[in-house]
């Protein structure tokens, strides 16, 4: 895995997006030479920002392939999808080519050259992710890894091990403290648990052991760990292994010890003043922009259903701080108690008829922008919920309570990576995708999340 912006990337993969960039910008270059020939192409590269047209377009062509999920783990492994998307990246890098070159005539490869180009681009692509899906599919190509322990923990690393083979970790083998390599009981001795493991390594021969003991206390061999990475053996904690590979925390293997011993957890002073200088200036420039935007959805709010156009509610935040949160009513007035409001439904009846569309476009939260200027709020952060449903959750689900260390958000990572919540179980996922949040937090993971946020918007997914 590659750490960037504080978050997890398979390395393969964010090998194979550098790999595509230069396969487009060679396309490119080659249809270039192919168009005006050898001299001509030089001198168009050199001397008339032919390169700086090519990275444009390379760029273009990268943006378009993330947002249409092809680095996606559902995606990667799924020729038919591959080569659906490919085509609607090829159309939609078309449309927004012809627009870019109307808009900003200098930075126009040439109508020659840009048909030959995406041509290029499209079999080098198709080319390129056959050869990735041939390396993901076979095991030879894979690190050997075995999994030491029986908890809960190790079970879902096998799970998520074995579902996303871009990660390059084949699990050959499950082992129980208790067992050696051939099922049978280990002795009870310090000596004889460290020489079962030892013989249970070689049968197995792994590349990499992966700590998932439930209880380490008296459980956890050193001696033979210690030994075994001393010979090149790659030993890992499976509870940060599991928050790199899924960006969120195992809430059943958490223990409080390890956010206490964590330096990543909590706001240092320079984030916080980084977050507060950066949610105030923001959100100040954006209620400059979006004023005349707000005042004709008011209007539209009015008209359509009459009474008032702003809707209160209470908001559990920071250290358990209730706040009043301000969103531009989209329900009829009276369905929605403050305290205990129903969750919304695809098809809500209770919707006005502008309702439902401002609800799909995320327009109903514009209004909390007021909320981010007073410091209610930031930009980034976990999502606040009315103070019965996080009681609940508090009562319910482990160590809740730790998402309150931070302000909430408009938007966060628990946000961006999955849907709406309803169930207890929905909150227990994304209290794990908050923590991990917190424990990372960063100006480059904020940045990350606002470009995925935008990818959201974009493509209208998850809004009820």
């Amino acid at each position: 895995m590659i750490r960037f912006l504080s978050a997890y990337f398979p390395r393969r993969t964010f090998v194979l997006g550098i790999l595509e960039v230069c396969l487009v910008s060679f396309a490119f270059v080659a249809a270039t030479v192919a168009r005006l020939g050898a001299n001509d192409a030089s001198l168009m590269l050199s001397y008339q920002n032919g390169t700086v047209k090519i990275l444009v377009q390379s760029a273009v062509f990268i943006t378009c392939m993330y947002y249409f999920d092809l680095y996606d783990s559902s995606v990667l492994g799924n020729r038919r999808e591959v080569v659906i998307r490919l085509v609607q990246v090829l159309i939609t890098v078309y449309g927004l080519s012809v627009l870019v070159y109307y808009v900003y005539p200098r930075l126009e490869l040439g109508r020659g050259i840009f048909a030959i180009g995406l041509v290029l681009v499209g079999v080098l692509l198709l080319l390129a992710r056959e050869l990735f899906m041939m390396i993901n599919r076979r095991a030879d190509f894979a690190a050997r890894a075995l999994i030491l322990g029986d908890s809960q923990l190790g079970e879902s690393l096998v799970r998520e091990l074995g579902a996303r083979p871009e990660l390059g970790m084949n699990v050959v083998g499950n082992l129980k403290h208790s067992e050696n390599g051939h099922g049978s009981s280990a002795p009870s001795s310090n000596e004889g648990r460290v020489e079962a493991l030892l013989s249970s390594v070689k049968f197995y021969e792994p590349d990499h052991i992966i700590v998932a003991l439930g209880d380490r206390r008296g459980h956890l061999p050193v001696d033979a760990l210690l030994q075994l990475k001393s010979q090149g053996v790659n030993i890992h904690d499976g509870a940060e292994l599991y928050e790199a590979v899924t960006g969120r925390v195992s809430i059943e293997s958490l223990n409080l010890s390890s956010l206490l011993f964590t330096s990543r957890f909590g706001v240092s002073r320079r984030l916080a003043i980084y977050k507060r200088v950066f949610s105030f200036v923001l959100s100040l420039v954006a209620i400059i922009l979006t004023l005349p935007v707000m005042a004709l959805i008011a209007l539209a709010v009015f008209l359509d259903s009459g009474g008032p156009v702003i809707f209160e509610q209470e908001r559990v935040g920071q250290d358990g701080r209730t706040f009043t949160l301000r969103k531009f009513r989209t329900m009829v007035i009276g369905s929605e108690g403050d305290n205990s409001p129903r969750p919304t439904e695809l098809a809500d009846y209770r919707f006005t008829r502008i309702g439902g569309a401002l609800r799909r476009t995320r327009m109903d939260e514009l209004p909390q922008l007021f909320n981010i200027l007073v410091g209610d709020m930031h930009f980034i952060g976990p999502r606040p919920f009315v103070p019965n449903q996080e009681r609940e959750c508090s009562e319910l689900i482990p160590h809740y309570r730790q998402r309150w260390a931070v302000k909430p958000g408009v938007t966060g990572w628990a946000q961006v990576n999955r849907g709406y919540n309803v169930t207890l179980e929905d909150n227990k996922e994304k209290l794990a995708y908050d923590l991990f949040y917190i424990k990372n937090q960063s100006v480059g993971l904020d940045l990350l999340i606002l470009f995925k946020t935008m990818k959201v918007l974009l493509l209208g997914r998850g809004s009820r």
